[in-house]
């Protein structure tokens, strides 16, 4: 089967779209192939704005996020992989969804690591969680 990610993204930004919510989205910049803009970088994250108010050009495939927006005024070209995309929320309540145990998250490992037979992720011990950008 497909990995779910691509399906659950798009599903979740609809949701939040229909509640009158912003939705944000959760990057990992240590994924091969993430383009985003460097200065918005915080602990090897960025959080983006993918409302389509704040975007043009939005494409969600299987592979990644694409789309263009403008930081300070300047126009960029946006690539994010699904291997890198951490949450979706909302940013009114974070309501919303990490990545990373979904049917399919298996895939993106393989990717991450570039292995054809990764080992079992081994339990972190804690819980995930999402933290506030304000």
């Amino acid at each position: 089967m497909k990995p779910s990610r691509p399906y659950l993204i798009k599903a979740l930004q609809e949701w939040l779209l229909d509640n009158d919510c912003t939705p944000y989205l959760a990057v990992d910049v240590a994924v091969k192939g993430v383009m985003v803009p460097e200065q918005f970088i915080s602990d090897g994250q960025i959080v983006l704005n993918i409302s389509p108010s704040a975007i043009q050009n939005f494409v969600l495939d299987d592979e990644a996020i694409s789309f263009n927006a403008r930081f300070g005024g300047v126009p960029m070209n946006i690539y994010v992989p699904m291997a890198a995309v951490l949450a979706v929320y909302a940013r009114e309540s974070g309501a919303g969804m990490g990545f990373g145990m979904e049917p399919g998250a298996d895939y993106y490992e393989q990717e991450l690591d570039g292995s054809e037979n990764p080992e079992p992720p081994k339990p972190s011990g804690g819980r995930p969680s999402l933290k506030i950008v304000k």
